[in-house]
């Protein structure tokens, strides 16, 4: 039977979030998939909906691949073993999923959910080797690790339908002490916005992305407080700040990120996107002579 029109839409805008999700931190896509389909969609059996969101998040990954290929981030031959050991163990965990009643299931899949979150609320510590390769050097000691980690990833992910990101990134990096980058947030609640300090645990470099000039409504008042306790971090962890950048040019941002500059002299840099954006506030606000739209407001111009 045909689906109707109004679920035609709404499993095309779950799909659409899946697919956002993925692309921006490379998984979650089945945390939110499933229920999405079950409780969004209104698919009725757990088992329907775990196996159709395999199919759906297979295939938002296999887009999202693309990108990071051409952007030299896939090491092949630690993600061809990988891989292999999990198809293997996913054969296992969704014929043992079968076997269990949707209902105790998907209460199972809700547990993992709430475990997942609390742990996502856990600071991390970034070590390890970026440039890892699995080689005839390094296979005595990677390959153990990769085949048995990749098997219990793959078993967990067939038996709940899920793990594309959150377990297989973790899982990759168990085996093999990849490396990744340190992100510290600082939210402020007054604007509900986030600044990050971001850092290379390897040169212990930092770069502040997106800091918040306080701005208080009723008084007109400004203040550096957030700003000045993204330095106090980066002093604190003994870090060597390399770049502020705007990821948006909102007054807050980067005025904040001319006032950093002024106190530590390290460039600033935002994305090419802004010249559009320098040419529309040209015309509302009629500032041709004195903004030109070129982004040259940066140090870093605006580049692809």
């Amino acid at each position: 039977m045909m689906p109707d029109a109004t679920t035609s839409l709404l499993a095309a805008g779950s799909g659409s979030i899946v697919g956002l999700i993925l692309g921006l931190v490379g998984g979650g896509g089945s945390i939110l998939a499933v229920p999405l389909l079950v409780y969004v969609v209104g698919v009725s059996s757990p088992h329907v909906a775990i196996g159709t969101s395999a199919l759906a998040v297979s295939v938002s990954a296999l887009g999202n691949l693309g990108s990071h290929w051409r952007a030299g981030h896939v090491k092949w031959p630690c993600a061809a073993v990988f891989a292999g050991a999990g198809v293997l163990g996913a054969a296992a965990g969704s014929t043992a999923a079968k076997a269990l009643d949707g209902e105790k299931l998907l209460a199972l899949f809700g547990i993992v959910m709430l475990v997942v979150g609390v742990l996502m609320l856990r600071e991390r510590q970034a070590t390890g080797d970026p440039d890892v390769r699995l080689s005839n050097e390094t296979a005595r000691e990677l390959l153990p690790l990769l085949l048995g980690i990749g098997f219990g990833v793959g078993l967990f992910s067939g038996f709940f339908g899920i793990g594309g990101g959150f377990l297989i990134v973790p899982g990759l990096i168990l085996a093999t002490d990849m490396g990744r980058p340190l992100v510290k947030g600082f939210f402020k609640k007054r604007t509900s916005s986030v600044q990050y300090v971001v850092v290379d645990p390897e040169t212990e470099s930092c770069a502040i992305i997106d800091p918040v000039l306080d701005f208080d409504l009723k008084s007109g008042a400004t203040a550096t407080h957030s700003a000045d306790a993204l330095l106090s971090y980066v002093d604190d962890q003994g870090l060597r700040l390399q770049w502020i950048l705007d990821t948006h040019p909102h007054a807050d941002h980067f005025s904040a990120a001319g006032y950093l500059k002024d106190r530590t002299s390290v460039p600033t840099a935002i994305g090419e996107k802004v010249v559009e954006v320098q040419k529309l506030w040209q015309g509302i606000y009629n500032v041709s002579d004195c903004c030109p739209a070129d982004g040259s407001q940066w140090d870093r111009p605006p580049t692809r």
